[in-house]
């Protein structure tokens, strides 16, 4: 794959090195010029002042430090009580940029002591980002001669390097997890069949020494699946489910199922799209996408959980062996499904590979789907819906979230979402009115999750990919650093609920 991340290391003296020096400064404190080293600070001071820059949000100013053309970009972060942690992010874009536009193999970032920087959660954020800073799906263009940024050099105050080296090592960890994640996303769907898919699985599952098992069409027709059967039947490429076993040698932990929508592409099938951006739906498959990368984070942060991974991976095409609407199909779990809508396929490929994961009783279930278009009119593309009926689960995964950078919001399961998707010759229906599309679409997806009281639906269409004519297009990687963070939590209380209580120390006398 195309992958190239850069290289973040902490600075490790009191100085910062690098082709491309930036440094943020607030309008009302005192800048750390110290940082840049003595003939640095002396220069910096003085053509600010020159400038008469002054931390003036949006405002920048550029310093010639001298030797080989090296230079520094002053960021105006504004006043320090009106800074936030999506200004952060923004003053890190701007220096990735300012890194790019002086075409600079290595960018030292000088980070002002603000509390939207401090910590191993900010640091993780921070390192994530300059991690991906070039990230570039290239693999289809002649090689490029163009410059790129290798490494990226970060200067905090010596009172947090203790939590940035923590953070700093766990963004890059969770940085090529999302770099995996965005190769399969972005391979187009000539290449990326359900097939390609599984023996993409398979091989990193190798490298993580993982087990894994692939279901072919004898096995699904075996078992019953007929949700993956019926939506794959219209593709020569035929469907596949994959179950990939992290972390089976964790006896002890818990096991925590995650399961990701894998539609190599969507046509829509007989209920057919519109030509209009159909080019996208090769990003139907970033639920299984994330999982993948996931995984791949786990594995290079060596995390004490126990993972099961499911991923259903199908074609959705129209030709005479298509589903149509007005099927009635029998589902793995023998529930029936009259089919209104064959556009409605992934709470399909879904519905089975939950039903296959209940069985094996997991304690917590999550899964993760490009699922509704309604969930994308509901909150933008900026935000993925979050649909469970655990309270705890829920609060865990917004926690998570929030410390990732990465937005998500409660939906509701109303009672009432359900019974619009009950069928009149069946058990259920596959699509309902257009009114709470999102809500309704997980309540069908409730239908199959057995007696497992902890899951969760992620409905990530919004944020999974970015679409349109820009150049900014192509695969996101959302939802890997979230749920990093929250099996990192979870592990946490897990092996703090199992430590033994500390011996109490008798008091000299």
């Amino acid at each position: 794959m195309a992958k190239r991340l850069v290289e973040v290391q902490l600075a490790k003296g009191r100085t910062v090195a690098g082709d491309k020096l930036v440094h943020g400064v607030f309008s009302d404190t005192e800048p750390e010029f110290a940082r840049l080293g003595a003939e640095g600070a002396r220069t910096a001071k003085s053509l600010a002042t020159a400038l008469r820059f002054r931390g003036e949000a949006e405002r920048t100013a550029e310093i010639p430090l001298g030797g080989k053309g090296r230079t520094l970009t002053l960021v105006g972060l504004g006043k320090s009580a009106e800074f936030t942690a999506e200004k952060a992010a923004a003053f890190v874009d701007r220096a990735i940029a300012a890194a790019r536009g002086a075409r600079a193999a290595s960018l030292g970032l000088v980070v002002p002591d603000h509390a939207a920087f401090f910590g191993a959660a900010a640091a993780e954020r921070l390192a994530r980002r300059l991690a991906l800073a070039d990230y570039r799906f290239d693999f289809y263009l002649p090689r490029q001669t163009s410059a790129r940024l290798k490494s990226a050099t970060i200067a905090a105050p010596a009172a947090w390097r203790r939590a940035y080296a923590e953070g700093a090592a766990r963004g890059a960890a969770v940085a090529e997890g999302v770099a995996l994640a965005r190769d399969l996303g972005n391979t187009p769907p000539n290449q990326a069949s359900p097939e390609w898919m599984a023996r993409q699985a398979r091989a990193h599952a190798r490298r993580w020494g993982a087990t894994i098992r692939v279901l072919a069409e004898p096995e699904l027709k075996r078992r019953g699946m007929g949700g993956i059967l019926a939506v794959g039947g219209g593709s020569r490429h035929p469907p596949r489910l994959v179950r990939i076993d992290l972390g089976s040698d964790r006896r002890g932990a818990p096991l925590i199922a995650l399961v990701g929508k894998g539609i190599t592409f969507d046509t829509g099938g007989i209920s057919i799209k519109p030509a209009a951006q159909m080019d996208e739906m090769k990003w139907d498959k970033m639920g299984a996408c994330a999982v993948l990368g996931i995984l791949e984070a786990v594995h290079r942060l060596d995390l004490p959980v126990r993972l099961r991974a499911y991923l259903p991976l199908a074609e959705n095409m129209p030709d005479g062996a298509a589903y149509r609407p007005g099927d009635i199909v029998r589902m793995g779990n023998g529930k029936t499904v009259e089919i209104t809508n064959t556009d409605a396929e992934g709470r399909m490929v879904l519905a089975d590979a939950l039903a296959w994961a209940a069985s094996e009783m997991p304690d917590a279930l999550v899964e993760y789907s490009t699922l509704t278009g309604a969930c994308v009119v509901a909150l933008g593309q900026t935000g993925a819906g979050l649909f469970s009926p655990s309270d705890e689960l829920a609060s865990g995964l917004l926690a998570a979230a929030g410390d990732a950078g990465e937005r998500l919001w409660r939906l509701p399961l109303w009672p009432e979402f359900l019974e619009e998707m009950r069928g009149t010759h069946s058990d259920l229906r596959n699509s309902a009115g257009r009114w709470g599309g999102a809500s309704s679409a997980a309540a069908f997806l409730s239908q199959f999750v057995g007696e497992v009281a902890d899951w969760a639906h992620l409905d990530i269409a919004g944020p999974a990919y970015i679409g349109g004519d820009g150049k900014k297009r192509g695969a996101t990687g959302y939802a890997i650093a979230l749920t990093v963070n929250w099996l990192r939590a979870r592990s946490s209380a897990g092996r703090s609920a199992a430590a033994p209580a500390p011996a109490r120390r008798r008091k000299r006398r």
